[in-house]
């Protein structure tokens, strides 16, 4: 029988979406304030997966990964989802009638095996974290690099994508051998 026991902190980052670049730097100081410093963050790429957005962002989206310095613990996942839609909504827009989001703030952690994403939406391959917030395993750490998963998002398939995440692991696994 085994017994129950707190899980290994897993490292925390958030995946940036909006075609408004200026953004990211206050956004990115907000995160800081909210979850500690940043401690590795990928270029800007030109986000073109899906109209998905369009009608609510715009076109000429980017990503962007921020990461940050404190592991955390799985746990606290779906209320680091609620605390950055909370951040959501202080950048939204307003015309009249219709509002929007100029960024989106996804969070997510990996760990040595896997990464996973929140989302308020469930499906069948998501499990309720609490709070309205589901999980999601959309990586998974095998044989030396991260596979998909059949409903992984294409730009977490991108080179630049799966170079970054390749990078966290090693620095996240560095950083638990000093903890």
């Amino acid at each position: 029988m085994g017994f129950p026991k707190e899980p290994t902190p897993v490292k925390l980052f958030v995946a940036l979406l909006t075609r408004h670049q200026e953004l990211f730097p206050a956004v990115e100081a907000e995160l800081a304030a909210l979850f500690g410093p940043a401690d590795s963050v990928s270029a800007s790429l030109p986000w073109a997966v899906s109209d998905y957005y369009e009608k609510e962002m715009g076109s000429a989206l980017l990503r962007k990964f921020v990461s940050f310095g404190s592991p955390v613990s799985p746990g606290e996942l779906a209320e680091i989802k609620l605390k950055t839609q909370g951040l959501e909504e202080r950048y939204r827009w307003n015309e009249g009638e219709r509002r929007g989001r100029r960024i989106n703030i996804d969070p997510g952690y990996l760990d040595g095996g896997k990464i996973v994403l929140a989302s308020t939406k469930g499906a069948s391959h998501r499990v309720y974290l609490g709070s309205g917030i589901y999980g999601e395993v959309t990586l998974l750490y095998r044989n030396g690099s991260f596979a998909p998963l059949p409903y992984t998002y294409p730009d977490y398939l991108w080179p630049e994508t799966l170079a970054f995440f390749t990078g966290l692991r090693a620095l996240y696994l560095g950083q638990l051998k000093q903890v």
